[in-house]
């Protein structure tokens, strides 16, 4: 049982509540190790976690909605309760109404312990150049939905830790393996190296239809962001390169809903 220690505050001026008030500034919460959970279902997916919880900012009502998955974690937590005139000062109030938490990003396995710890046969996703949070919390969420074994995010990503992006994951992240690496294309090279196929998702001419692929071995499915795709050094370093047939006046999708056909049709591949 979780010892809180609750108490009500008047203003958000106090420094330990500075990440909840910095909710544009996702660059504050990396450095510091930590990610803002924001509304009901994020929260109460953290609460259900292994992430390590420091500390909730909540409306008298969140609290005694929430309390029970408060004390049911195993750690200390600081338990801030406002009114919520005050908390609707925070920017963003439309998306955490009054429940928001922080919580520790914890450290992420090397890619060589997944391989070893993961059952195959591998079904991995991997990104590219995915800016937006949202987008990229989309693709974790259809990570979790399809039995992806972990997602790859590279060097050119967003960090899936962000705010948005945890939102956007619908709190997914929580328990969706992820491992953020310096260098996809060598990443990919190791992953072929060890048997792993890589197929780039990239509707280029010559591209194979995805029903046509057998998704049932050891893969990893490769997604770069709508507009540029991936880049030339990516498909490079993919055994073969496929695409969702389409109409001829559609040439993408947006790379969450992409990501989602994919990881649907391998899915339904493996039963």
């Amino acid at each position: 049982m979780a010892t809180l220690h609750i108490g009500k505050i008047q203003s958000l001026d106090a420094p330990e509540l500075a990440l909840y008030c910095t909710l544009k500034r996702p660059e504050e919460h990396e450095r510091a190790g930590v990610l803002v959970a924001t509304n009901e279902k994020v929260v109460r997916r953290l609460l259900a976690s292994r992430f390590t919880v420091l500390s909730a900012l909540l409306t008298p009502a969140w609290l005694e909605r929430l309390e029970a998955g408060l004390r049911a974690r195993p750690e200390e937590i600081r338990v801030y309760v406002g009114e919520k005139a005050l908390l609707e000062t925070i920017t963003g109030y439309q998306l955490h109404q009054g429940a928001l938490a922080v919580a520790k990003i914890p450290p992420q396995p090397g890619i060589e312990v997944l391989l070893e710890t993961t059952p195959r046969p591998f079904l991995i996703a991997a990104v590219e150049g995915i800016a937006s949070a949202e987008n990229l919390g989309s693709v974790v969420r259809s990570c979790a939905a399809f039995g992806v074994s972990f997602l790859i995010v590279g060097e050119t990503c967003g960090s899936p830790f962000q705010r948005r992006a945890v939102s956007g994951s619908m709190g997914t992240i929580f328990e969706q393996p992820v491992v953020q690496v310096d260098n996809l294309v060598k990443t990919l090279a190791d992953l072929r190296a060890q048997g792993v196929r890589c197929l780039a998702a990239h509707p280029r001419p010559g591209a194979r239809k995805l029903a046509d692929m057998d998704l049932r071995g050891d893969c990893c499915l490769v997604f770069g962001a709508e507009g540029p795709g991936l880049t030339e050094k990516a498909l490079a370093a993919c055994d073969d390169t496929v695409k969702i047939p389409m109409p001829s006046h559609m040439n993408s999708l947006n790379v969450a809903a992409a990501s989602a056909v994919f990881l649907y049709e391998a899915a339904r591949q493996r039963g």
